[in-house]
């Protein structure tokens, strides 16, 4: 019986590899599992392992040849040769009777498919009940994928960089106490230590490494068997590039690899995660779709900076939370979509639907990027209890902790570009909601009042807000209730 080598998934938006090393030749006896070949892309080396124990028939894509996904690498001729092998068999956990599928667990309302991002355990690892297997990236929330069972991990269907939808298979696990089956080694394995000179760099590193003049002896290689890889090249000219501490003893000066002409070392590329990319297309959809106009104004703060300063430590002692300005902002800002509701509103179609409460979205800044947890009738909660929920859902944030659930179903967002500085901007909205309001940084400026000049604590306010649905009087008024909320927040509590 033949078996078919075929190329696997490379990943995400790749479509083509090209064959950098073969391991064995036609005639060769191998195992299963045994390395095959190797396929360099734009991003990463895939190692493609044989799936049956047999002997190589013939080699369809030779070394230096640029081949698609699914294209036909090799055959092999199963069986062949299986007997041969002098070396011991060595046992391997193979997916079978007593198996355990891991598969993609439950990722949220509208959530299709997720990246594969790190896996913590490679095949042949013993891994406990519940212990992390994996971590998958969606567009919004990082998901650990934990083990059903006790037992070894015996396959990874779905490796690093790899796309799955909801109901795909991640890998196999051999629970303790199953029965492995054995295969054979290949004869060759214990004398796989090449010489050097055996070994053959990746097709691209010899070009970069034309291209730059430089020689492999002075590079040392990080793949298979110290095989020299682009990026070794890339890191050997950019290191030799770069200026050399001045020796304490005069030396003569080091010959310098000659720097390559274009400035590729110096550069680097990564891709963009699933987050970032949501992120991307959404703010793109958003201008795009919605006809956005922002509006602007200022807010005095004194008034809530000498409440803050009063009464912060009985509010920190009574409800264990700190008294933020956040608190502040988002009741005022239900008090103002009450009167103006439509800035609360969304389109659906031809229709607009109303919201008779609010869900607010605050907008938080984390190390993978922008994310928009929701405190859900946050119109009906008291000052404590919004300052809790925003200290919570910002630290899940940062965590990477929030579901999907969590960052749903908003009708208006905050988004406080005050914390990092800035003094004025214009939020991009947040679809398919109608409005987003601006918070910037509070700074001491001179004010007119009651004819003398003044410094007060001043914030510029701005409201983006979808004009297709919000007027521009409608507008103004939600901002000017906002600024009078604010400078005089006994407004709030008499429902002004």
């Amino acid at each position: 019986m033949t078996t078919e080598i075929r190329v696997p998934t490379l990943g995400e938006s790749v479509t083509e590899a090209t064959v950098a090393t073969w391991f064995k030749k036609p005639g060769d006896t191998v195992a299963v599992d045994e390395m095959l070949c190797e396929l360099e892309t734009d991003k990463v080396t895939v190692e493609v392992p044989s799936p049956t124990a047999g002997t190589i028939g013939e080699i369809i894509a030779a070394e230096g040849e640029t081949v698609g996904v699914n294209a036909l690498l090799a055959t092999i001729a199963e069986g062949a040769g299986a007997d041969a092998s002098p070396v011991a068999p060595a046992p391997r956990a193979a997916a079978g009777a007593g198996s355990v599928d891991v598969m993609v667990p439950t990722l949220g309302e509208s959530v299709t498919e997720a990246t594969v991002s790190t896996w913590f355990k490679a095949i042949g690892d013993t891994v406990a009940q519940d212990e992390m297997l994996c971590e998958l990236e969606t567009d919004k929330v990082s998901v650990e994928v934990p083990s059903p069972a006790a037992g070894t991990l015996a396959e990874i269907s779905a490796p690093e960089g790899a796309t799955v939808d909801a109901s795909a298979k991640l890998a196999v696990i051999l629970p303790s106490g199953s029965v492995a089956t054995s295969a054979p080694t290949s004869a060759a394995a214990p004398a796989a230590a090449a010489t050097s000179a055996d070994v053959k760099n990746a097709p691209s590193a010899e070009k970069a490494m034309a291209e730059a003049g430089v020689s492999a002896d002075a590079i040392t290689g990080t793949g298979r068997d110290g095989r020299v890889m682009k990026e070794d090249v890339a890191k050997a000219v950019s290191a030799a590039s770069a200026p050399a501490a001045a020796p304490t003893v005069p030396a003569p000066p080091a010959q310098r690899a000659p720097v390559a002409a274009n400035d590729a070392a110096r550069e680097e590329r990564v891709k963009m995660t699933r987050l970032r990319q949501t992120i991307a297309r959404r703010l793109k959809e958003s201008q795009n779709t919605a006809a956005q106009l922002t509006t602007y104004n200022e807010v005095d703060m004194s008034e809530i900076m000498a409440l803050r300063t009063k009464y912060k430590e009985q509010f920190e002692k009574k409800h264990g939370a700190r008294l933020g300005f956040m608190s502040f902002f988002t009741k005022a800002c239900c008090h103002a979509l009450k009167e103006v509701p439509e800035v609360n509103a969304e389109i659906d179609g031809t229709d607009i639907v109303y919201k008779n409460f609010v869900h607010m979205g605050v907008a938080a800044g984390t190390p993978t990027g922008l994310v928009v947890p929701v405190i859900r009738d946050a119109d009906s909660m008291s000052f404590a209890e919004i300052e809790k929920a925003i200290a919570e859902k910002g630290r899940r944030a940062r965590d990477g902790k929030l579901s999907m659930a969590e960052m749903q179903g908003g009708t208006f967002t905050l988004s406080n570009g005050g914390v990092y500085g800035s003094l004025m901007s214009s939020p991009i909205l947040n679809p398919p909601q109608s409005g987003i309001l601006g918070m910037h940084k509070i700074q001491d400026r001179p004010m007119a009042i009651n004819g003398e000049v003044v410094i007060r604590p001043m914030m510029y306010l701005s409201l983006s807000y979808d004009h297709r649905i919000v007027d521009g009087k409608g507008a103004v008024t939600f901002l000017v209730r906002v600024k009078d909320a604010l400078e005089d927040p006994r407004r709030l509590l008499m429902d002004l």
